[in-house]
């Protein structure tokens, strides 16, 4: 594996990107975002997946941490529906903090994102959209500009339901897909399900981020594939998924998305609360 970079300038450089970033986003979009308090209200837009390649052992991932935290929460991007995941790779481990969330499973995921993307080697932050365009995750405008584009694609529908928990080991959630339109690039795409944690904070005791209590939202602890879903053929079953020993089911949220094979683009994505 090549080695991996920081996508950075300076950290204060980032933090001021961060926050007049989203502002200029919002400002100069055809409409504004609603306030937090009446996103819940407003039609929900075409669902899309924000993927965030990151990890504790990296200094410049804290920024867009809290991006994609201010993604997922106030949902400021005019007309979509964020869906989130923050995915830890593992390669900063070695650097003086192990990521109790990292796994080599997230860094060989971006690995394929980077070949079939074009970029010449792994790094973070990383954000990558629908699983079609990739770029800075500390980079506000940027971001947002993106998933408005990934927005104005046409989405297959994905519906979650019966979502429990038995023993605490395993999660049952029903899921139903419709079927791959018929101008679809590929005859087949494959149905993910993610359980990631709604949120954890840590107080990271060493390496790059020493001292720093860094915050985190739908932190994938797996990506399973599930089934596929075909033209002219739908999805609809139920699926088990195993939960992590000793992961709160009462922390936990459910990603259910369509991708194309090898890391293809997404296609559609929906999200539950376990139960």
């Amino acid at each position: 594996m090549k080695t991996p970079r920081h996508a950075t300038s300076k950290f204060s450089f980032v933090l001021a990107v961060l926050a007049g970033g989203i502002l200029c986003f919002v400002m100069t979009s055809v409409m504004a975002a609603p306030s937090s308090a009446a996103a819940a209200d407003a039609p929900a837009g075409p669902p899309v997946l924000v993927e965030l390649f990151t990890s504790e052992g990296c200094s410049s991932c804290p920024p867009a941490d809290a991006l994609l935290g201010k993604l997922d929460a106030s949902q400021v991007v005019p007309g979509a529906r964020a869906i989130v995941l923050s995915e830890h790779v593992d390669y900063w481990d070695h650097d003086g903090w192990k990521d109790a969330y990292s796994s080599a499973a997230f860094t060989e995921r971006q690995v394929a994102y980077e070949q079939r993307l074009g970029v010449k080697g792994p790094y973070t932050p990383q954000m990558v959209i629908d699983g079609a365009a990739q770029l800075n995750g500390s980079e506000a405008f940027d971001v947002g500009r993106a998933i408005q584009t990934a927005a104005a694609h046409v989405k297959v529908p994905v519906r979650i339901s019966g979502v429990s928990v038995a023993d605490g080991k395993t999660l049952r959630v029903h899921l139903a897909v419709d079927a791959l339109p018929a101008d679809f690039k590929t005859r087949k795409a494959d149905v993910l399900v993610a359980l990631a944690l709604d949120h954890v904070e840590t107080h990271v005791g060493n390496g790059e981020n020493k001292g720093r209590d860094i915050r985190h939202v739908a932190v994938a602890e797996s990506i399973n594939k599930v089934g596929t879903v075909e033209k002219g053929k739908p999805f609809d079953r139920d699926v088990t998924v195993k939960i992590k020993a000793g992961s709160d089911p009462g922390n936990l949220r459910v990603v259910a998305f369509v991708q194309g094979g090898d890391e293809g683009e997404v296609v559609g994505a929906a999200e539950s609360g376990a139960k």
